[in-house]
């Protein structure tokens, strides 16, 4: 029988991992001198690693679920390492078509099967915290770039760039394969209860056939989008419209990071106690008024305290989001429908910066920009209401009918 807290820091290290892709910009300029590259082909890097995360979530969620959480946490180590492996042979070579493929598409591959894998084995172990559970493996993605940040920074000033990848990929890959050597599935349900909590609920061909499963893809989508846009001009916004030296932007950035991991425990443990629909509703809402008063705020303690906020319900978005999924149609295939639903930031991964750089482009300011997000979460707020009123009923089981014949 495993400890459900060492089950609990084996997803964690699979998660901090992983997340060191949100570090990716720290090395943005060593590696556009390094690669003789410009900000468009190495920023690419990164959003193509985002959208096979996404869609590698997406299709092989179905095979996660077959081959059990050590053998596909073994195969996220292998794709993920040697995406990492395979970057340091593409700086080598100064080779962009080697780093696209390498760090974006077999890395991002490993990305997508190390987020999945641990979440429905930790949800089982937790069930009457389902919140939680997923917000401490989550929680880890969100708080790596605190740590690989400084690392890379670290390495690459002392063994360059292809030596940081390097170490890093072997490093991650000895972490990600011990803590998948950990992961089992808890042991077989001995009472009627957990046979009726692990054993059923929807496939995930039967949840993607609901309403349900496409709002909850709509409101992740959209928030993840609006999240991803911020984060990608955070820094030259602070300065240009708060009046932020490049320091303090810095020092903002590294808020966000430590903020964006704190949130997605703390939402998520309060989702325990308020409810998931509760809690999304709380989300939007807040941050459609902190986009709105963002959108009209030049004033530098405000304004970052407002990007904070958003922060915590952007990390917050992604933790609950599992335990919603639970909550919705069972834990029968979790990692399945969850891989569906992450379909959706892989796109917002490109959608985000894309929409930014539309309305730079065109001339708009920051504040129209702001505004079109605060108009997306209205929308979403609408959404979030209609899966509260009507998403589930007051049990939680209404998608669940397996349950009713267990």
């Amino acid at each position: 029988m495993r400890n459900r807290w060492l089950i609990a820091l084996a997803a964690i290290g699979i998660h901090i991992s992983i997340g060191s892709v949100y570090a990716w910009s720290v090395l943005t300029k060593p590696m556009m001198a390094a690669m003789d590259a410009g900000l468009r082909e190495i920023t690419w890097v990164f959003s193509i690693a985002i959208l096979f995360l996404g869609m590698s979530a997406g299709f092989l969620g179905s095979f996660v679920e077959k081959i059990g959480p050590r053998k596909s946490g073994l195969l996220a180590a292998a794709f993920f390492g040697t995406g990492m492996l395979g970057t340091a042979l593409a700086v080598s070579l100064q080779s962009l078509p080697l780093l696209y493929l390498f760090y974006g598409c077999v890395g991002g591959i490993g990305l997508g099967l190390g987020y999945i894998t641990p979440v429905s084995t930790l949800v089982k172990y937790f069930p009457r915290h389902r919140g939680f559970a997923t917000g401490l493996a989550i929680m880890g993605f969100g708080f790596a770039a605190l740590l690989a940040g400084p690392l890379m920074q670290h390495l690459s000033a002392a063994y360059g760039l292809a030596g940081t990848f390097l170490i890093m990929g072997l490093a991650y890959m000895a972490l990600m394969a011990a803590s998948a050597l950990y992961l089992k599935a808890p042991a077989p349900a001995q009472s009627h209860h957990q046979v009726r909590q692990f054993r059923h609920g929807l496939t995930a061909g039967e949840a993607m056939k609901t309403w349900q499963f496409t709002a909850l893809w709509w409101i992740f989508f959209v928030n993840i989008t609006c999240g991803i846009g911020l984060l990608a001009v955070a820094s030259p916004m602070a300065q240009e419209v708060a009046g932020l030296d490049a320091a303090q932007a810095a020092s903002m950035v590294g808020i966000i990071g430590l903020l964006n991991g704190a949130g997605r425990i703390l939402w998520s443990s309060i989702s325990d106690f308020l409810g998931r629909p509760a809690t999304y509703v709380l989300f939007f809402i807040i941050e459609l008024l902190a986009f709105g008063l963002l959108a009209g705020t030049g004033q530098p303690v405000m304004f970052q305290a407002l990007i904070f906020l958003i922060i915590t319900c952007y990390g917050g978005g992604f933790s609950c989001m599992p335990a919603y999924i639970s909550d919705l149609f069972g834990t029968r295939q979790l990692s399945a429908i969850h891989g569906r639903i992450l379909t959706a930031w892989g796109l917002a991964g490109i959608a985000g910066p894309t929409i930014i750089a539309a309305f730079r482009e065109s001339g708009n300011g920051y504040g129209s920009t702001l505004y079109f997000f605060a108009g997306c979460f209205a929308l979403n707020l609408l959404v979030a209401l209609l899966l509260r009123a009507r998403g589930q009923s007051a049990s939680g089981q209404e998608l669940l009918p397996a349950q009713e014949h267990a």
